[in-house]
């Protein structure tokens, strides 16, 4: 059974990475296959200049993103952990976690994608309502 990421922030279109997130994007399409876009049930919020998403029940919010293929999953896994400043040597409670959360591909079959999901207070920050990340630097 192959691994997923879903991605719906600063890892989905060089133009809106900064430096320091260019190399993981580029470590991304080195090491992963692009599947499609997808969807996680859930909120999205902007943090700074990237965002959080917080899974949930409710169909009526969607987070917007991409599924990669992870073929070799820890290795890239584990850069992006740095990047995402979650897992071991992070200090307790990280900004992120990474959890396998249902995410429905554009065919509307649903796949267990590792997403990096918001692990902070989202009292005061702002929703971005459409659910993408992109697409609210548009506007």
């Amino acid at each position: 059974m192959p691994d997923y990421l879903f991605v719906y922030g600063t890892l989905r279109h060089h133009a809106l990475r900064r430096p320091a997130g260019e190399r993981y994007y580029q470590l991304l399409q080195q090491h992963a296959s692009l599947v499609g876009k997808g969807r996680l049930k859930g909120k999205l919020y902007l943090v700074d200049y990237y965002p959080g998403a917080v899974p949930g029940d409710d169909p009526a919010w969607q987070v917007s993103g991409e599924v990669y293929q992870l073929p070799q999953t820890a290795p890239l896994l584990t850069e992006l952990d740095a990047y995402e400043q979650c897992g071991p040597g992070f200090a307790s409670p990280t900004e992120y976690l990474r959890l396998k959360q249902p995410v429905t591909l554009q065919n509307g079959d649903i796949i267990m994608a590792w997403t990096y999901v918001y692990n902070q207070p989202t009292d005061g920050l702002q929703q971005i309502l459409s659910g993408d990340f992109l697409r609210h630097f548009q506007n």
